[in-house]
């Protein structure tokens, strides 16, 4: 059963051989991340690990029991006793089984229970209908539009989730 994890810095080779195998699947609906991005992976993943320490984010990864990366799944700009918002990414291969909405979930109960937090937002464009469909059933709901320059340079919309200690 795939599990999800707090990002370590152990991390680092299933992250970057996920996205990796999954560029071209991402790219069809969210920017790329471009060359640089992989170029530069060590020192963007480096400084990954700093904020979470920091306590300006919270990234995960859904394992698999071989220790492959599934997906990621973050919180970021967090604000204690407040808001964060969520970002996530599962790979290709696993898309449509549920496994992002359950990590999704328990993303949720984290929030509130270790981070403390009572709102999470969420963006997708609108063209990203898995993306859609995996909020509406871990419970979020559209609050208004989101700019393009907000989501990767595309139209779309944000949703928010209340949180409560019981999540």
């Amino acid at each position: 059963m795939p599990e999800l994890q707090r990002l370590r810095a152990d991390h680092a080779p299933a992250v970057l051989a996920f996205e990796l195998a999954n560029r071209a699947y991402f790219a069809a609906s969210v920017t790329d991340r471009g060359d640089g991005y992989f170029e530069r992976f060590t020192d963007r993943y480096e400084a990954l690990l700093a904020e979470q320490a920091a306590g300006i984010c919270a990234f995960h990864v859904l394992v698999d029991e071989d220790g492959s990366v599934l997906g990621r799944f973050n919180l970021f700009d967090l604000v204690e006793g407040g808001s964060a918002d969520l970002g996530y990414r599962v790979a290709e291969h696993v898309a449509g089984q549920g496994l992002a909405t359950a990590a999704v979930e328990e993303l949720c109960r984290l929030a509130a229970t270790r981070h403390g937090l009572r709102t999470l937002r969420a963006a997708t464009s609108d063209a990203n209908i898995a993306s859609q469909k995996v909020l509406a059933k871990a419970g979020f709901v559209p609050v208004g539009r989101a700019l393009p320059s907000e989501i990767g340079g595309r139209q779309g919309t944000w949703y928010e989730r209340a949180l409560t200690p019981a999540d």
